[in-house]
């Protein structure tokens, strides 16, 4: 069951910073909008006594091939029903968003998380740094453009060596490997 009146509020005071349609499903509602609205409407689930978003439960990035995204997921004690808010068409090269710190402290870690994997540049957050990969860390693991080493599916195989695959050292003779002892 999906709450009908929440999707009628969010459609009337959110209805021309909204990318497309309110859906609804199961025991989700969800919204998508622009960058630029970021601040607007996040302030607005939050604050309004109608909706009150009060906990940021998830948020994500996400790498659609063409356009990154940034997914939300909120809870509010006026609806059984979750709110997606999906943040669409983030530019690939220079994906920037601003940072909802301002409203749930706890998100500066998820924000940290999608910028580490993603690349994706909160604006407004404190310490937006790698959470999980070495500071000097020039890729984005989680976008699908990052490949393995071993990815013969999109990769020649230049000098790699699948993963899979035990290495013998050139340096392992027999004379040099420790042999067991019986006991």
């Amino acid at each position: 069951m999906t709450d009908n009146a929440l999707k009628r509020r969010l459609e009337t005071r959110l209805a021309g910073q909204l990318l497309g349609p309110v859906r609804a499903r199961h025991d989700t509602t969800e919204i998508r909008i622009g960058a630029a609205n970021v601040t607007s409407v996040m302030s607005t689930l939050h604050d309004e006594p109608q909706l009150r978003f009060e906990i940021l439960a998830d948020l994500c990035g996400v790498d659609t091939g063409d356009a990154m995204q940034v997914v939300y997921h909120l809870w509010s004690e006026t609806t059984p029903d979750w709110l997606r808010v999906i943040v669409d068409g983030l530019p690939r090269e220079d994906p920037r968003v601003p940072s909802v710190t301002f409203l749930w402290k706890g998100g500066e870690w998820a924000e940290r998380e999608a910028y580490d994997m993603f690349g994706i540049i909160f604006e407004g957050n404190r310490d937006l740094r790698r959470i999980y990969m070495p500071p000097d860390y020039a890729s984005f693991p989680l976008r699908k453009d990052f490949y393995l080493a071993d990815d013969a599916a999109r990769s020649p195989g230049q000098g790699f060596r699948h993963m899979e695959l035990t290495h013998q050292p050139p340096e392992a003779l027999p004379e040099n490997l420790l042999r067991r002892s019986k006991l």
